[in-house]
């Protein structure tokens, strides 16, 4: 193996690393949401909150990449992305709810960082096996998520951790991370480009194709936010036992590894991708009509259904940023103000869904929500899918 075969090796494995830590700290929260009331005294609204805030940090930082990147370079950003990764975890230890909801913020603001930065790097460093890789890391998004979902109540209840130390052992995984990252900081990955920060987004806002990938991510994102919040409520609400509830919330993630996975390489030998968006969005339709009406002993079925379409969605929107750009330079620009517009839609999700309970005093009102929000997928993935670049 030569030596710049063994440094991608090396690079790879951290990015997957990464990857594995990019969404726990959020998706540990659902399976404790009745545990963080009962202690806190929270309302729906404000636990909504909990998954809301690291999504608007998402809206917020992802657009600020560049800044940060101009000044500090891809290595030094992903190295303050995985530090304040790691201490916005840890905070949430103290027992103050302001430090709750801080340290949320933080961590999502970590993040956001890491989101922007992974496209580039494949694009620049593996420019021949964007697809696969795409779908690659991606998949690791999924399986570090179903993980947190899955042991969350187990360490909380079984292990005796409480919900704060539940939350907080995934600040280990991050800092592993950290740690893993650093050697990368000898070498030199310059995949921001050093075009004015204001020029590039004056660029990008007069490309209607830029704003439907950026939609396309946001509803997508909506909805898995929404339901990494709120399905384990849905279904404890209808008697099944919190472990459980937080076992489906981790099938449905588990599920969509597969999918993230499978999609992105499927599509991106595809001049178009209308096709792909049609197969991941008709399906999750029809399981949102099984969630809303169906019987709690079909919920595996419907869990399984919506999972597969989530990870194949999010790896499609992933890979619209790579197949829409010319280059390492504009994937960046298009991820950053894709992923700034899209999070920014996707953090009203968790609030709304909450506000709908509390207004309606049922699921059935905000599944409908979701079923709206699906619809509008495939008309943005339509425009998002055609052949072309910003």
């Amino acid at each position: 193996m030569t030596a710049e075969k063994h440094r991608k090796v090396i690079l790879l494995t951290v990015i997957i690393i990464i990857s594995l830590n990019l969404r726990p700290a959020i998706t540990s929260v659902g399976p404790l949401i009745g545990e963080i009331r009962m202690d806190t005294g929270l309302s729906n609204s404000l636990l909504g909150m909990l998954t809301t805030l690291p999504v608007l940090a998402f809206g917020l930082f992802s657009v600020m990449t560049p800044l940060f990147t101009r000044k500090f370079g891809t290595e030094g950003t992903m190295t303050i992305a995985l530090f304040l990764l790691t201490a916005g975890i840890m905070m949430r230890v103290i027992p103050v709810q302001f430090a709750l909801f801080l340290g949320t913020l933080i961590l999502g603001v970590g993040i956001a960082l890491g989101n922007v930065l992974l496209p580039g790097i494949i694009k620049k460093q593996f420019p021949n096996r964007v697809g696969v890789l795409t779908g690659a890391y991606s998949a690791m998004f999924g399986l570090g998520a179903a993980i947190a979902s899955g042991i969350s109540v187990p360490l909380s209840e079984g292990a005796g951790f409480g919900w704060r130390w539940a939350l907080a052992v995934w600040g280990i995984a991050s800092f592993i991370a950290l740690i893993a990252w650093l050697p990368q900081m000898k070498i030199n990955m310059p995949v921001i480009n050093r075009k004015s920060f204001r020029e590039a987004l004056r660029h990008l806002g007069q490309s209607k194709l830029a704003w439907m990938v950026a939609v396309f991510v946001g509803l997508q994102s909506l909805t898995y936010y929404t339901l990494i919040t709120w399905l384990p409520e849905i279904l404890i609400e209808r008697s099944m036992s919190p472990v459980d509830a937080g076992w489906m919330l981790a099938l449905m993630q588990g599920v969509g590894v597969l999918s993230t996975f499978a999609i992105p390489a499927w599509a991106s030998g595809r001049k178009r991708q209308r096709l792909p968006v049609f197969v991941i969005v008709i399906p999750e339709l029809v399981a949102l009509i099984g969630l809303m009406i169906g019987p709690l002993s079909f919920a595996w079925l419907w869990v399984t259904i919506i999972g597969f379409c989530l990870g194949g969605s999010f790896g499609l929107a992933l890979l619209f940023i790579v197949l829409r750009s010319r280059d390492s330079n504009s994937a960046n620009e298009l991820s950053g103000m894709s992923q700034s517009v899209g999070y920014s839609i996707a953090a009203t999700g968790p609030v709304i869904f909450g506000g709908l309970f509390d207004l309606a005093g049922n699921w059935l009102v905000p599944l409908g929500f979701l079923f709206l929000v699906a619809l509008m997928k495939i008309w943005s993935g339509w425009t998002a899918g055609k052949d072309g670049f910003v």
